[in-house]
């Protein structure tokens, strides 16, 4: 999403509305910042960030409370001059009269949150960073694997809700099937299923199964971040499979290189078993070790030592 309306911001973060906008559905917020106006209370109005949300907290209140009430006026006039998208008010406090006055003139939405200021800012700018996210959907499978978000793409009939299924039944969680809306939050990427379809599963044969009340709800998750993307593809004769693993491979993501395996599927193969030894050889990667190249490095070391043996004799 490109914006929130400030109406959909008030909802989510429950906010009191002290005095509601006739445009309150159209005002835009496209910024995850805020703005505590001390400054501008004091007088100062260059490079005043006014397109952000307005925060009054307990030291800006204060401040204003020991103005003398022509001066408090004047500044909170002009504060509200500023095409501002709204004000709030933190810690429950009350608001002077003159605010309100001009919130009215000039149309602005003025808003109160019990919350403290410092808490209101980290669940303003985190819920914000959130929808206001880059987003794609994909058609996939993710799961919870240890820990770690495994995003399982393949061809339609691939088999990765079955795949999906089989983890579930080993303890492993759900968190979307059929479709995976992805966002990226500063440097990490993490994907989620679509309301509507949140904990249900479509199983070929079966149909419709709901995940949550088949095996509880320590089977499931809203959301994960994802450390590895599985393709799940129809095992080709002709082609060569990479049995080693020293060339790891990489799809990128909404700007995110997230490590990529290509798992051929055929009957009597344990897809389930095989993603799970995955995502652990994953983690020892991130963790700093990788069986691959360890076993090169003995084999080189043999290789030397036998050719030294040579030389010698």
């Amino acid at each position: 999403m490109d914006y929130i309306t400030l109406n959909e911001l008030v909802k989510a973060l429950d906010l009191e509305i002290i005095y509601k906008s006739n445009n309150i559905d159209e005002v835009k917020i496209n910024k995850s910042d805020v703005n505590r106006p001390g400054l501008q209370l004091a007088g100062y109005f260059d490079h005043f960030a006014h397109e952000r949300l307005q925060l009054i907290g307990n030291v800006e209140w204060h401040y204003l409370n020991s103005l003398p009430e022509d001066i408090r006026c004047e500044r909170i006039e002009k504060l509200f001059s500023h095409p501002i998208p709204a004000m709030v008010i933190s810690r429950g406090l009350e608001p002077f009269p003159e605010m309100i006055e001009f919130a009215k003139e000039k149309n602005v939405s003025f808003l109160r949150t019990e919350h403290s200021t410092t808490k209101f800012i980290n669940l303003l700018i985190n819920h914000l960073d959130y929808v206001l996210a880059p987003e794609i959907t994909v058609h996939g499978v993710l799961v919870e694997v240890y820990g770690m978000g495994a995003l399982l793409i393949g061809e339609s009939g691939v088999g990765k809700s079955e795949t999906a299924l089989e983890l579930i039944k080993r303890g492993h969680r759900l968190v979307a099937d059929d479709t995976v809306e992805i966002k990226r939050v500063e440097d990490d990427i993490r994907g989620t299923a679509p309301e509507l379809i949140r904990h249900f599963m479509e199983i070929r044969g079966i149909g419709i199964v709901d995940i949550e009340r088949l095996y509880g709800v320590s089977a499931v998750k809203n959301w994960e971040f994802i450390d590895l993307v599985i393709e799940l593809e129809f095992w080709d004769e002709e082609k060569e499979y990479d049995r080693i693993g020293l060339d790891e491979e990489y799809t990128e993501i909404l700007g995110i290189k997230v490590p990529k395996l290509v798992i051929p599927v055929r009957p009597g193969r344990n897809t389930a078993m095989i993603v799970e030894v995955a995502t652990r050889n994953n983690r020892q990667k991130m963790l700093g070790y990788n069986a691959a190249i360890a076993l090169d490095n003995k084999v080189k070391k043999e290789i030397e030592k036998r050719r030294r043996e040579r030389m010698g004799n």
